[in-house]
């Protein structure tokens, strides 16, 4: 689908430059959640239905980040996808971490494991023959600065650490190989577009075996329909081992935005953000960065001038955080542009 048809599936008020806080779904998602809600109100159907769902979510979401849907397990949240390998390593296990880190990938680590953290830009430097987990962010939250990948995999693969990433603010704009990593998990709510409360994760072969399934329950199971009662514990033989049962409306959601991106593929949506970041930073006078969030610094006036044009953006690490979305517009930056620089 051609990214220019796609975007008219959008009703955004113009001036939202904040997806990397939610991201706004398209309408063909907003009405089949009217759809189902209503037959939830009514006692139209029973659950299975809204379950078959996830099933689609899981497989739209291995083609975006091209790995097998086998080794998607579905979640709520990040901080509970990575409690699974988390809780199962040694006390004496080091987690190495970036120290800007979003606290979803480090507090679960932090719990039970040995957290170091240095800046990004030396954590591949940091690597050491006692590092068991490399953990961070594609793309960082508070800056959008993306983190050297090539140097931290050699520099993992090289001590035989597990490589854990959090995507959350990648996937969906950013061209993502999932089996690159040991780890790879996702909030949808950002950059996908979906309800809060799917949450995406690969796990290979080699993460599951120093993984414990602490959260196993009967959507699990090797035939979840047949795992509503009794021992003795039969999971999954796969990622799903590591599924929480879904919250059936965010993954009805979910299923409607991933097939959505699928079909535009995300290639496109990247040349569209990072075309309005360019934009954003050279209204600026600054060097683009080719990511799809943008930071400035802006003082009280500043941040009064945005409320008033409309625009709504987040303060993060102290300054002003925009980001750019398929649904974004010329005229949204060129908006923010003007109330940054104090120009109408």
């Amino acid at each position: 689908m051609p990214l220019h048809a796609a975007r008219a599936l959008w009703d955004p008020r113009p001036g939202w430059l904040n997806t990397a806080s939610y991201g706004l779904p398209p309408r063909t998602a907003v009405a089949e959640l009217h759809r189902v809600i209503g037959q939830w109100q009514r006692g139209d159907t029973d659950w299975t239905a809204w379950d078959a769902a996830t099933g689609r979510a899981r497989d739209a979401f291995a083609r975006l980040v091209a790995a097998p849907a086998a080794d998607i397990a579905v979640g709520a949240t990040v901080s509970q996808a990575l409690s699974a390998l988390a809780a199962a390593l040694p006390a004496d296990a080091e987690v190495l971490a970036p120290e800007e880190e979003f606290t979803s990938n480090l507090f679960p680590w932090a719990v039970g494991a040995r957290l170091r953290t240095v800046p990004l830009d030396r954590l591949a430097d940091a690597v050491t023959a006692r590092t068991r987990v490399v953990a961070f962010s594609l793309v960082q939250s508070a800056d959008g600065r993306r983190a050297p990948i090539a140097d931290v995999l050699t520099a993992a693969r090289d001590h035989d650490a597990l490589t854990v990433t959090d995507a959350s603010q990648a996937c969906g704009w950013l061209p993502v190989q999932a089996t690159r990593f040991d780890v790879l998990t996702c909030a949808a709510y950002k950059w996908l577009m979906a309800p809060r409360g799917a949450t995406y994760t690969y796990l290979s072969p080699r993460a599951r075996d120093h993984m414990r399934p602490i959260a196993a329950n009967w959507y699990a199971g090797s035939d979840p329909g047949g795992s509503y009662y009794g021992p003795p514990l039969r999971l999954a033989p796969d990622a799903r081992a590591f599924d929480l049962s879904p919250a059936w409306f965010s993954q009805v959601g979910a299923a409607v935005t991933l097939q959505l991106l699928g079909r535009i593929g995300v290639a496109a949506v990247h040349e569209h953000d990072t075309a309005l970041s360019a934009r954003f930073h050279a209204g600026l006078g600054l060097a683009p960065t080719g990511g799809a969030i943008a930071t400035a610094t802006a003082g009280p006036a500043a941040l009064r001038r945005l409320a008033e044009a409309g625009v709504r953006a987040a303060v993060r690490a102290g300054r002003i955080r925009v980001s750019f979305h398929l649904y974004t517009t010329e005229d949204d930056v060129d908006r923010a542009v003007a109330a940054l620089t104090g120009h109408s």
